[in-house]
């Protein structure tokens, strides 16, 4: 009988989780009909990104939006980068470069280079995203900006992967629309913990008042998160999920680059508040015993007891999780959402163990 309260109690943990997705997945995104057009500086961050760019900056430029500078920072590159940064600069004066020498590259991550890009631009408020990122529409810009206010100083995007065939494609995707669920759902009810730096906005005031990253400058990873982290508040953060202002970016094509990718991404996890990483770190263990308790209670219980449990869980999970599936435009997911869910636990769980025994790489 121990055994199967504890998986009861699971079962209404994840319940919980939920209810808690669908202050998020049960919304409407926001339309702000502004007629004011904030000037703005859009900051990307190149490291041997030349083809990148040269296929996603006319996007960035074709933006539908009268008032905005483009700030290229080529981090430390090895390829043509620069030579490309400069070509767009001379061919577009709203494009000003930002070019970070071999011998400037000791701070050994990404967050001095967007230091410098931040101190060259000119316009208080300020939208990111990466080289590889193209917009979904020519009303990103404007989308994005448009939830700037007097008191709202930081704007959370959602940054998706491109649709591929394959099995990878999908669990990246999804795990992309989990992250992404959660940080809007935890912003949604005035605990902002993250955002992605493939489509965040925030003030320059906003970035000199918590002193840029400078409490986290040695962290390899979260020029993104650990800023959100730190300087996010149920007042001053605000989300943009409609279509137009997501962006688009090109997944990894093999699971061990995967595997690098997030390896990285997750060790900025421990530097969160500690009431982030609680109720984190209680989300993810009872997703994992969740599915450990369902297969040994099987083998160790009344089979149509656990079945309707488990039958009730994942009725939940399709309602909540696959209404924010269809708000981010990843609906192709539904059919396998529990697969994709078990498999995506045992790949975190894999990259916690290596991440204990070795440390990752830096963020490129």
């Amino acid at each position: 009988m121990l055994l199967l309260y504890l998986f009861i109690a699971v079962v209404l943990v994840n319940t919980a989780y939920f209810i808690l997705f669908s202050k998020f997945s049960m919304s409407i995104p926001s339309q702000i009909d502004t007629k004011e057009n904030f000037p703005v500086s859009v900051i990307i961050c190149a490291k041997n990104e030349a083809e990148n760019l040269k296929k996603n900056i006319p996007a960035i430029l074709n933006q539908e939006y009268p008032n905005f500078e483009v700030i290229l920072i080529n981090d430390a590159s090895i390829d043509d980068t620069q030579d490309v940064i400069e070509a767009f600069a001379a061919r577009d004066s709203r494009v000003h470069t930002v070019n970070i020498e071999n011998n400037e590259a000791f701070w050994s991550n990404k967050k001095y280079s967007l230091t410098l890009g931040i101190k060259r631009a000119v316009n208080q408020r300020m939208l990111f995203t990466d080289a590889d990122c193209q917009p979904a529409s020519d009303q990103w810009l404007r989308q994005m900006v448009s939830h700037f206010s007097e008191e709202k100083q930081l704007i959370l995007g959602y940054g998706a992967y491109r649709k591929e065939r394959g099995f990878l494609n999908k669990l990246i995707r999804f795990e992309t629309l989990m992250t992404a669920i959660q940080y809007f759902a935890y912003a949604k009810v005035g605990m902002p913990y993250m955002g992605v730096g493939r489509n965040l906005a925030y003030t320059c005031k906003l970035f000199y008042d918590n002193r840029g990253f400078m409490s986290h400058m040695r962290v390899a990873s979260g020029d993104d998160d650990l800023f959100v982290n730190e300087a996010g508040n149920a007042n001053n953060t605000a989300l943009c999920y409609n279509e137009e202002s997501f962006t688009y970016s090109t997944p990894k094509k093999t699971f061990s680059d995967w595997i690098r990718q997030k390896r990285r991404h997750i060790t900025t996890a421990k530097h969160y508040k500690p009431k982030h990483k609680t109720l984190l770190g209680i989300y993810y263990a009872s997703t994992l015993l969740f599915w450990l308790l369902a297969i040994v209670s099987f083998v160790f219980l009344d089979w149509k007891i656990i079945l309707a449990l488990i039958i009730f869980r994942i009725t939940l999970q399709y309602i909540f999780i696959g209404k924010g599936a269809k708000l981010l435009k990843e609906h192709d997911l539904l059919p396998l959402l529990p697969l994709f869910e078990m498999f995506l636990v045992l790949v975190q769980l894999t990259i916690f163990i290596s991440n204990s025994l070795s440390k990752p790489k830096r963020w490129k």
